[in-house]
């Protein structure tokens, strides 16, 4: 029987959403599925009264550890095996969160490192967003940045990352802000001016490391892969509670939708 995904969400709520629907369309890659008892089970506990991380991590915000573990035990307590968290900065405290829980906590940056990487398959044949990728762009909030998650990452496998300048880096973290405000429109130009900055710096490919990101970029803002990080961990959350090998890794968007979503489906997650 396959475990039960549990999402520690709430980080924020829309970013929550468009996880959970990423793993209902990623489902289908992995097994058949032709009714709902096909799906798998998922346990929600979107917590939006979790401390922001990165005033936390900036030294100007209360811990959000606290309540990390204790979203982490609740979704433990009701039934989960595997713990997915919508949120990049968050991945700061990951050691926190598995020490509190008995059940794996999946690790964003390792996943979509696992993706770029291309060194094992995915469900439908070989992995990789871009095979021989060397230099990727990323934006992100200024936490995840400065705190290096994904140059570790990444440069594990031997890739250089490039991020936005400091003004740059002021507009996605606004960007960010108004994706949580509900101001997508708002959103989009700045992101898109920062994603192809990074282009124009020589990024090959450019990871969407913030959540409220892909609700808002789309594959053909850039000339250059985009590779949604959420998308990415909704692959590694299914393939986990299944039990299948590694992470699969999103296809090209259809023009129009967000990067790693299916042609078709709705660009921000959960509407109809």
């Amino acid at each position: 029987m396959a475990e039960i995904i549990g999402i520690l969400g709430g980080m924020g709520p829309e970013a929550t959403c468009d996880l959970f629907h990423k793993i209902i369309r990623v489902t289908v890659r992995f097994k058949p599925v032709v009714r709902d008892q096909d799906h798998l089970r998922v346990i929600v506990d979107s917590n939006p009264l979790i401390p922001d991380r990165t005033a936390a991590i900036l030294g100007n915000g209360e811990d959000p550890v606290p309540a990390l573990q204790e979203t982490a035990r609740n979704l433990e307590r009701a039934g989960a095996g595997l713990i997915a968290v919508p949120c990049n900065t968050a991945h700061y405290f990951w050691d926190q969160i598995q020490a509190a829980a008995r059940i794996p906590v999946l690790h964003m940056m390792q996943e979509v490192a696992r993706a770029l990487a291309a060194d094992e398959p995915g469900p439908g044949g070989p992995g990789g967003l871009n095979p021989g990728v060397t230099r990727v762009g990323l934006l992100a909030t200024t936490a995840t940045v400065r705190t290096g998650l994904y140059h570790r990452a990444l440069g594990a496998r031997g890739m250089q990352l490039v991020v936005p300048d400091a003004a740059r880096q002021e507009s996605v973290m606004e960007a960010i802000s108004r994706v949580k405000r509900g101001d997508l429109e708002g959103a989009r130009q700045p992101l898109v001016a920062a994603a192809r900055a990074l282009e124009a710096a020589g990024a090959e490919a450019i990871i969407e490391g913030c959540t409220e990101i892909p609700l808002v970029l789309r594959d053909r803002d850039v000339g250059v892969p985009l590779l949604d990080a959420t998308w990415v961990l909704a692959a590694a959350a299914v393939r986990t509670a299944l039990g299948q090998g590694i992470a699969g890794h999103p296809r090209t968007a259809a023009p129009g939708q967000p990067a790693g979503s299916d042609p078709g489906t709705p660009a921000a997650g959960c509407t109809d």
